[in-house]
């Protein structure tokens, strides 16, 4: 009996002082992108995309670039995942059938990630989104805004459908919520440890406009079937397509529809220069 005793003692220290671990380090696994604020950042950004610096309403400041509309067109705001950086997003639809179609494009840093300052939180990251939103409208006042995300980006795509007017949300390896994804990887972590949860599922539940969800049969970070359970949740307005691909082969696969489907429900004459 003591033998057992103290193999149970142990067990309990053992796994206490994983969850100890788990809490004190947990904004460092949903956000590893921060953990080298000092790494080196492109000297030019993409072609046709300018870089400047962002305020936020709490008083950050995040690198973001920006390319503007053609008169009419829309903007996609593009959120990118925990550990990338906003130059993919902007290259990618500053280029192909946005650039053709006369789509503009604003991609963020978030807080804490490098070129930005601050520290990296749920609450940070939506304020981050917001100052976004806000300053899409400054600089292209009445443009349609298209709300892009992949992987953690969907969440903070997620928040800002919430209450802002947007042509839309195209979605990338969605989760429905972090607190799913912890069960995932950590089974036996007590509920409440999370103070990030990310409830895409709760915020875009009954969402009247156009949700394009697309997902990876074989992404082995957020299974498909977490993009599919968002799709569920949202109910009629949302569309889900898995796809061939993991967690990063599939970004763009479907830039094509989902750019001609969005652009359908510009009504403003969008009249791009670039069109061939």
């Amino acid at each position: 009996m003591r033998i057992v005793s103290l193999l149970f003692l142990s067990a309990t220290a053992l796994y206490v002082g994983a969850v100890g671990l788990l809490a004190a380090f947990q904004r460092s696994l949903i956000y590893p992108g921060a953990s080298l604020p000092g790494a080196p950042i492109a000297a030019d950004p993409p072609e046709g995309v300018q870089s400047f610096g962002l305020r936020t309403g709490d008083g950050e400041t995040l690198r973001a670039l920006w390319r503007p509309p053609e008169p009419g067109c829309g903007v996609v705001l593009t959120f990118h995942g925990n550990g990338s950086r906003p130059e993919p997003h902007a290259a990618r639809f500053g280029a192909g059938p946005w650039a053709a179609n006369g789509w503009g494009v604003l991609a963020i840093a978030y807080r804490g990630y490098p070129g930005s300052t601050g520290s990296p939180s749920e609450d940070g990251l939506l304020a981050d989104g917001e100052a976004a939103y806000r300053e899409v409208a400054r600089r292209a006042p009445g443009a349609p805004i298209l709300l892009h995300g992949h992987s953690l980006g969907t969440g903070v795509a997620a928040a800002l459908a919430r209450g802002h007017a947007a042509l839309g949300l195209y979605l990338e390896a969605p989760f429905d919520s972090m607190a799913a994804m912890v069960r995932l990887r950590f089974p036996l972590a007590p509920p409440g440890l999370l103070l990030d949860t990310y409830r895409s599922d709760e915020r875009l539940a009954g969402a009247t406009i156009p949700v394009l969800i697309v997902h990876g049969l074989s992404d082995p970070v957020i299974p498909a079937s977490f993009g599919r359970r968002l799709a569920e949740a949202v109910g009629q307005a949302a569309h889900f397509e898995a796809v061939p691909g993991d967690h990063v082969s599939i970004l763009g696969t479907s830039d094509g529809k989902a750019e001609a489907f969005f652009r359908g429900r510009i009504e403003a004459r969008c009249l791009p220069s670039t069109a061939e």
